[in-house]
């Protein structure tokens, strides 16, 4: 992983190379809520004017009641990001999944940024790891953010998660012992490597809720 340092204060890490961020048309910046949005600003502005990119701003939200607020301070950055060089827009999309939310608008040039301390899902995985899994696109890795400013996991939803996935796996298991039970060798191996696989797709379903 290349490390370019672009100030005193924080670093850039790019995934990709230096021709893919000089050649992105837009760079997508996600945003997490409850952050200090001045200092995301500014380093936002930062890496827009280096490099003379679009910028879009996305959050996420998943209570409609607080959409509208969210989306007048994402506004409010773009109007203090952009210039003579850079337009900036903002986006609010509504769900749990930073992953959703940008296939529904990414193109094969555009750049994601997101923020180092940023974490999701049920293992509270860095949003980096996910992005870089499950996207083509090369992901910018921005570390400004204070911790505290962070939004915390919500323990609801991880309680929720945790039991979903035990109950997901006591079912498989006792479903596994029913189908031994039964006569018929090559029966017996086909249920089961159904069983799995259906195990392991619902587990991958039900965390994917709680991204």
């Amino acid at each position: 992983m290349i490390k370019l340092d672009t100030s005193s204060v924080s670093l850039i890490y790019p995934t990709g190379s230096f021709k893919e961020l000089e050649a992105a048309r837009r760079s997508i910046v996600l945003i997490p809520a409850n952050v200090d949005y001045a200092e995301v600003t500014h380093r936002v502005w930062e890496l827009a004017n280096a490099f003379e990119c679009q910028i879009l701003l996305l959050s996420l939200c998943t209570d409609e009641a607080q959409e509208s607020s969210l989306r007048r301070q994402l506004i409010t950055m773009s109007a203090m990001i952009q210039d003579g060089k850079v337009c900036a827009e903002a986006r609010v999309a509504i769900g749990s999944s930073w992953v959703e939310a940008l296939r529904s608008d990414l193109h094969d040039d555009d750049m994601i940024v997101c923020f180092a301390e940023q974490r999701t899902g049920l293992l509270h995985r860095p949003l980096s790891q996910i992005l870089q899994s499950r996207l083509n696109n090369p992901v910018y890795i921005l570390s400004v953010l204070h911790p505290q400013n962070l939004p915390q996991l919500n323990w609801r939803s991880q309680m929720m998660a945790w039991l979903g996935s035990m109950g997901i796996l006591v079912g498989a298991f006792l479903l596994q012992i029913r189908i031994v039970s039964m006569s018929g060798y090559w029966v017996q191996t086909i249920l089961l490597i159904l069983s799995v696989i259906a195990e392991t797709g619902l587990i991958g379903i039900w965390n994917s809720l709680f991204e």
